[in-house]
């Protein structure tokens, strides 16, 4: 078997659903399996899993075990050749993992191998290639210094900018929403470290494949939605388990300076002064929402559900997309009919016409939701139709 591909799922039933469904697609001409692990959800991920996915091996812990501890449960069972990590909240592209696979199969110094990761609105996430968080590198990071000289060497080390976001080569650290490398390796490093904190564990694990002498590696020519959001409001909480989380890392692999803590100090004063004057951005208001489909009878179910007018897109709405989007154009919400539009088309158009302007929502096929983000800063929503 070439990949066993492991979802570690935590009340988030519509994101999974739609997550395998993308997988499944994208595992077609591949000798591959679906491994979801359930840490106890509250909510009916589990019984839709063995309602719509009764083929998929499904694992359900009796309590939330942690990142870390789940995937390593998950890859326990795995059979493949190939491991990829893979958040529940994320939509893979129907040839990703052809993609992906044979990239790594041209090195012989593989470690992990990450790809580009776009956020609900088609803009590149920055955390998809990442340096060595050193207390220096991660001084850069909560200060905004990486955002104020992004062409400086020195201070864009946090999010890998000696890559641009379209090129690929090695990088030290790659986000555990996408990961994939050999079971064989995985298990060689120990697998995540049950004993991280939030924010750490895929550091961690990046740091480890290289220090067996492997190369990890950001590979943009295939892209994955994720709908990351953030799981704590970017505030002293967030900096307390920040800090938490990089003071494990550095105690396990390097020792503890004084410097650590000025640098941490420092940077979360800043951090809070500057989210303090940051202007609160308002909610976009929706002016017109357009269906891409090819069924007329979606119209009426989605107009129905949001209790707007919608239109059934045509070659000629599709083209005033590209028309300029200046201050008075109109706000456009897009649904995607997946029962037409495949993931990989999705997430094509949603790169390409990425703006202000546009927000997106899918329609996953053979389902009664949709859903989107409308921001890297949160989750999204989830509409049920009726």
């Amino acid at each position: 078997m070439q990949i066993s591909v492991i979802i570690l799922n935590y009340n988030v039933r519509f994101f999974l659903e739609q997550c395998v469904l993308s997988v499944e697609k994208a595992l077609q001409s591949i000798d591959g399996e679906i491994i979801v692990i359930d840490n106890n959800s509250l909510d009916d991920s589990c019984e839709m899993m063995k309602q719509r996915f009764p083929h998929v091996k499904l694992i359900e812990n009796k309590e939330n075990s942690g990142f870390p501890k789940g995937n390593n449960i998950g890859v326990a069972q795995a059979r493949g050749e190939y491991l990829c990590i893979l958040n529940p909240d994320t939509v893979v592209a129907e040839d990703t993992f052809e993609k992906v696979l044979a990239f790594a199969k041209s090195k012989t110094d593989l470690g992990i191998v990450g790809c580009k990761l776009i956020d609900g609105t088609g803009r590149f996430l920055p955390e998809s290639k990442r340096g060595v968080p050193t207390p220096f590198v991660a001084f850069t990071k909560v200060t905004g210094l990486y955002k104020l000289f992004p062409s400086s060497k020195l201070f864009g080390r946090y999010y890998a900018q000696h890559l641009n976001e379209n090129e690929t080569g090695k990088t030290a650290i790659l986000v555990g929403a996408f990961m994939i490398m050999k079971r064989d390796l995985y298990l060689e490093v120990g697998g995540f470290d049950e004993n991280c904190f939030m924010y750490s564990d895929d550091i961690d694990l990046s740091y480890m494949v290289l220090q067996k002498g492997k190369s990890n590696y950001y590979f943009p020519e295939t892209s994955v939605i994720h709908y990351k959001g953030e799981s704590t409001v970017r505030d002293g909480l967030y900096m307390k388990r920040f800090r938490e989380a990089m003071h494990f890392f550095y105690q396990k692999h390097f020792r503890v300076s004084y410097f650590f803590d000025v640098f941490m100090s420092m940077g979360a004063f800043l951090f809070l002064i500057f989210k303090k004057n940051q202007a609160v951005k308002t909610t976009r208001n929706i002016e017109e929402y357009w269906l891409f489909s090819s069924d007329e009878k979606q119209v009426v179910k989605v107009e129905n559900l949001l209790g707007k007018k919608v239109t059934l897109a045509d070659s000629t709405l599709k083209n005033d997309l590209n028309s300029p989007t200046d201050e008075s154009s109109k706000n456009i919400e897009i649904i995607f009919d997946n029962n037409v539009w495949s993931f990989k088309a999705i997430i094509d158009f949603m790169e390409r016409h990425q703006s202000k302007r546009f927000t997106f929502k899918i329609l996953p096929s053979n389902s009664d939701f949709i859903l989107g983000s409308n921001s890297s800063n949160d989750r999204g929503e989830v509409i049920k139709l009726q």
